[in-house]
């Protein structure tokens, strides 16, 4: 972040600390091999086995499954930060530690706890979370995927697409209809494990960006699921749902403002260098205006994303409120990095500037977590409308 920002107030010393170590982690252990995992759409799975040895996975666990019991999302906020100011390993951070984790932490039982909680926090279980399906995207309500309960087991049958981290995972959390009621009464969750007669994974999808992060396609026949996987109870999976929905939504906030921070430092450094006409071309005032807007609408979402982390901590934001700060960050996020782009002429459009990266991620952050157009229609109906 610009030294010239305003001062953030909502991060103590401990946060501070963290930051530090977590950028010194991402520094050594990510930095050298990020265009590697760009150009193999992976990320190493020995990269999560040093991260949960350093204690920045699954961290909000109880001490005695590895955690720290440290249900304060602003450790979550500073790991997304870095992550972009760093330009390293994609989603898979927010993934686990800010989708996944209240699942395997809030749902699970006891025994649950103990089959899944060590292996995740040690960064050796990688978990992914199936929802988005080819006929239903940001409508969860339309998910076709079925499982019928049979005795002992559940007889999943369905396919996923989308799947964040679906190539290397080795448990699936899977959204899928247990009954014929109401659409907010027959969805449960089940945990399907890596090596499950009748599931199989399709191919790895190529991106437009966010390359180091393997997305992947998921099918279900007949695999049967035992009903000790199942999270929380029979036909509560809406709920469960919906009630994580607002902190992913948030996560994808903390990242845009972020990458729009980090987009403005590269270009400033950039126009203060390149030189047309006799000067910087940040000098003449088409652009130092263009500049001086975006500077002035990026540090606002700042200190509106930074009150909104604040009201998660404070168990007060509501799914309005994250749907709204989700629309306006991510729309911000890329018109600024598609300016930032243009400012940077035709070496910004070249892959070898971190510039044209950060563009080509920046395009999916209005369409995942609810649509840009859904997470509007969220705010327009808390207004009575």
């Amino acid at each position: 972040m610009s030294a010239n920002s305003l001062r953030r107030t909502i991060y103590d010393d401990v946060h501070k600390q963290f930051r530090e170590s977590v950028r010194t982690f991402l520094e050594r252990e990510a930095v050298p091999h990020a265009e590697e995992w760009e150009r193999e759409g992976i990320v190493d799975r020995s990269f999560w086995r040093k991260a949960g040895a350093a204690g920045f996975v699954g961290f909000e666990a109880p001490e005695e499954y590895g955690g720290i019991g440290a249900s304060d999302f602003r450790f979550n906020a500073v790991i997304d930060e870095e992550v972009e100011y760093l330009g390293v390993v994609s989603d898979n951070f927010a993934l686990e530690n800010d989708i996944v984790a209240p699942y395997l932490i809030e749902l699970t039982n006891e025994e649950q706890r103990r089959r899944w909680l060590p292996a995740f926090t040690a960064g050796e279980l990688v978990v992914a979370i199936a929802m988005t399906e080819p006929g239903a995207g940001s409508d969860l309500q339309g998910m076709s995927a079925t499982a019928r309960r049979d005795g002992d087991v559940y007889i999943l049958n369905g396919s996923k697409t989308f799947v964040t981290s679906g190539i290397q995972a080795d448990l699936v959390i899977v959204a899928a209809r247990t009954s014929q009621g109401g659409a907010r009464e027959g969805f449960s969750l089940l945990v399907v494990e890596n090596g499950a007669e009748g599931f199989d994974r399709g191919r790895k999808l190529e991106k437009i960006g966010r390359r180091a992060q393997d997305t992947a396609e998921m099918y279900f026949n007949q695999v049967a699921v035992p009903v000790e996987n199942r999270l929380g109870e029979q036909g509560r999976g809406f709920p469960y749902l919906m009630r994580n929905l607002p902190r992913e939504r948030l996560s994808i906030a903390i990242s845009a403002v972020a990458a729009a921070e980090h987009a403005l430092d590269l270009t400033l450094d950039y126009v203060r260098q390149r030189h047309a006409f006799g000067q910087p071309i940040g000098s003449f005032q088409a652009n130092r205006f263009l500049l001086a807007e975006m500077k002035t609408e990026v540090s606002a979402a700042r200190v509106y994303v930074d009150r909104c982390i604040q009201a998660i901590c404070d168990g007060e934001l509501s799914d309005a409120e994250a749907a709204g700060a989700k629309a306006w960050t991510t729309d911000l996020q890329f018109q600024v990095l598609d300016n930032c782009l243009q400012l940077h002429g035709g070496y910004g459009y070249m892959s070898e500037y971190a510039i044209s990266r950060l563009w080509r991620d920046a395009r999916v952050q209005r369409i995942y977590g609810g649509t840009n157009e859904v997470m509007k229609e969220i705010v327009g109906r808390s207004l009575g409308l």
